[in-house]
């Protein structure tokens, strides 16, 4: 989620560090192979990355099963930060990134300018990020779903953390969120505070409501816990093309996001059935909730969770294979 790759974060270490991946490879281990070097119409290995936010690593697990059960590969999930993992596609270390979210940047540098990568089209799903209330708070005060009335409920959000200020909650620091920006620009008297994670977020959404607490925070859809808080979004200026342009003005709502796949340009030519796959997989933000809601909240295995939604779906799944 949601879910951008925050430009100047820690994480955006060169490729050659190593970071061990879910299935016990290492970036930067050329013995992980790799799709797009097997022969044609084989699939050997598929290496897919996983990023971290488990509306990802559904899609992931989905794609991994059929991958590995249908067409007989051997895939290799990696958990990889975003820009990281795209730039794994120029050496073969990272075949797909299963769902990508905007990143005009990251195509400008990777598609476009090196051709190390390319569009594998949509995954069907609908992106929106925001900035979120719990229920119970809308309802008491409708007013707050403005953004022109935050400041009048400023001291309501201070926290510990918050330096005197309201806090707004961000999740992982790696996240690309315009969110300081937009304090900034709106003359906001908040303060940004990341809470460090996708499941941290949840946590303190899911005890503001509960105990009637005061939180808003940065979230997004498709997201399983909307089914069970159905957090309410603030209004903030309405988004324009181009009104998130300048990193440091913006001063707009996020756009609706069409999330789509990206592929090594090497992987796309290889002959794989497992390119083919990648390409033709497209499922809804219902699809993507519930397999989400089976690792996050059922604590089923993602290798679980996939096949449960596979052998219910498979209709879908035979059209992804042809």
């Amino acid at each position: 989620m949601a879910r951008h790759w925050r430009a100047g974060a820690a994480g955006t270490a060169v490729l050659a560090l190593t970071l061990t991946a879910c299935s016990g490879a290492k970036v930067g281990d050329d013995s992980a192979g790799s799709g797009g070097s097997s022969g044609s119409g084989s699939c050997g290995t598929f290496n897919l990355a996983v990023n971290p936010w488990v509306g990802y690593e559904a899609d992931a697990a989905v794609v991994a099963y059929v991958a590995e059960h249908d067409l007989g590969c051997t895939v290799r999930q990696k958990d990889l930060k975003e820009e990281i993992a795209w730039q794994g596609f120029g050496t073969g270390e990272v075949d797909a990134v299963i769902e990508n979210w905007g990143h005009d940047d990251l195509k400008k540098k990777y598609i476009t300018d090196q051709k190390t990568a390319v569009d594998a089209g949509p995954t069907g799903n609908k992106g929106l990020i925001g900035w979120y209330v719990p229920p119970w708070l809308a309802k008491e005060h409708p007013d707050i779903t403005d953004w022109k009335n935050l400041n009048k409920y400023a001291d309501e959000f201070r926290t510990s953390e918050s330096g005197g200020k309201g806090q707004l909650l961000d999740g992982d620091p790696s996240f690309v969120t315009n969110d300081e920006a937009l304090v900034k620009n709106l003359k906001l008297d908040f303060k940004v505070v990341y809470a460090g994670s996708e499941t941290a977020l949840i946590q303190a959404f899911r005890k503001a409501e509960k105990d009637k607490e005061w939180v808003i925070g940065y979230f997004y859809e498709p997201q399983w816990f909307m089914s069970e808080v159905p957090l309410v979004k603030v209004k903030l200026p309405p988004y324009t093309d181009g009104c998130d342009a300048d990193a440091e003005k913006v001063a707009c709502d996020y756009p609706e996001y069409e999330l789509d796949k990206i592929v090594s340009a090497k992987f796309a030519k290889s002959g794989s059935p497992a390119y083919d796959l990648v390409k033709n997989f497209t499922w809804t933000n219902d699809d993507q909730n519930t397999v989400a809601k089976y690792i996050a909240v059922d604590k089923m295995s993602p290798e679980a969770a996939a096949k449960k939604w596979v052998e219910a779906n498979r209709d879908k799944v035979e059209a992804w294979l042809k």
